[in-house]
């Protein structure tokens, strides 16, 4: 079979579920060990979790995670909530990329043990990052020296006593190097959407970042990536489109319902997404598709119906163009 054809930049994102291939430059998992520390912030760690949970649905195996407890198999969330941990023994921390202190804002400050731990860590070149004022336990272990950090603002004056040699800013997240951290929800969720980028690429932090854009509305409020950049005269002419996939509209009919003529609809889509009309127009029909036959019970024809296609031949020959494969071959998720 012929190799399937690529989408365009601005509709890739949204057809990346279940990538197998992986990116040679990395050879296995990057894995994260997160160390729960009594009263950590539920809402920082599972948005976390979310961001590298989403990337392995995308890209298979793009992350290993564990959840870590300084002692015992369960600790308790801020919000009175138990989670089972592995009980954390240094040795398996050889196996780690990155370790993560999570913290929350009634989180006890006196952890000896995680001093000694973290300056180990450090001492073997492993990343090390915080989540809310996990920041707060890396400055008191003498390991954020000459590095910048987040941490929650209860905590920023303590910090700043405790590891003078600390850039403490007021940003909700930082990535510096190999240490890696966040002060809310929202900055957890930016800062793994930045390591993702940093492992990755783009591409894969776009994809993960379209598909929370909906369910993390509660920590933030992010508008689909595709239309960020465009012209309100594009950006009119793409929710025509996308709200006509069932009937679709020439090129003569957007034109008339958009006042631009068809030469500058062209050049519209040339210069902000870097393909014709026509094609992003397929390809919208093409994604409509595939979340069709991934997430309900349609049948095949009617999925082509749907999605403004003549005929199942047509409608097979179209997205085997893209996905290499047919319709009738795709992961039916709602059967």
């Amino acid at each position: 079979m012929a190799t399937p054809r690529q989408f365009s930049k601005k509709t890739s994102t949204s057809n990346m579920f279940r990538t197998k291939s992986a990116d040679a430059s990395v050879q296995k998992p990057y894995q994260v060990d997160f160390v729960l520390l009594e009263h950590f912030s539920m809402a920082s760690f599972t948005v976390a979790m979310d961001v590298l949970v989403t990337a392995n649905l995308l890209r298979a195996d793009s992350f290993g995670f564990t959840p870590l407890s300084l002692d015992g198999e369960r600790v308790q969330s801020d919000l009175g909530l138990e989670l089972i941990a592995t009980d954390l023994d240094p040795a398996t921390l050889k196996q780690a990329d990155l370790l993560i202190i999570c913290g929350g804002l009634r989180t006890p400050l006196k952890y000896p043990p995680l001093d000694r731990l973290l300056q180990d860590c450090n001492h073997h070149g492993l990343a090390l990052g915080g989540l809310w004022n996990g920041a707060w336990f890396l400055g008191r272990a003498g390991v954020l020296s000459d590095y910048g950090c987040s941490v929650h603002p209860e905590q920023r004056a303590s910090l700043a006593e405790r590891s003078p040699q600390t850039r403490i800013t007021p940003a909700s997240f930082t990535l510096d190097r190999d240490r890696l951290t966040a002060a809310s929800p929202n900055g957890a969720m930016e800062l793994m959407l930045g390591l993702v980028r940093r492992l990755y690429g783009d591409a894969l932090a776009e994809g993960i970042e379209e598909i929370l854009s909906f369910s993390g509305a509660r920590y933030r409020q992010v508008g689909p990536g595709a239309k960020k950049s465009m012209s309100l005269h594009l950006r009119t002419i793409v929710e025509l489109m996308e709200n006509n996939l069932e009937e679709t509209l020439s090129l003569d009919q957007l034109a008339a319902y958009s006042d631009r003529s068809r030469r500058q609809i062209d050049r519209l889509f040339q210069a902000q997404l870097g393909t014709s009309p026509r094609r992003y127009y397929m390809e919208l029909r093409i994604t409509k598709s595939r979340r069709l036959l991934q997430y309900s019970d349609l049948s095949v024809m009617e999925v082509a119906v749907a999605c403004g296609f003549v005929s199942v031949s047509h409608f097979s020959k179209c997205y085997a163009a893209y996905f290499g494969y047919p319709p009738s071959r795709e992961q039916r998720l709602g059967e």
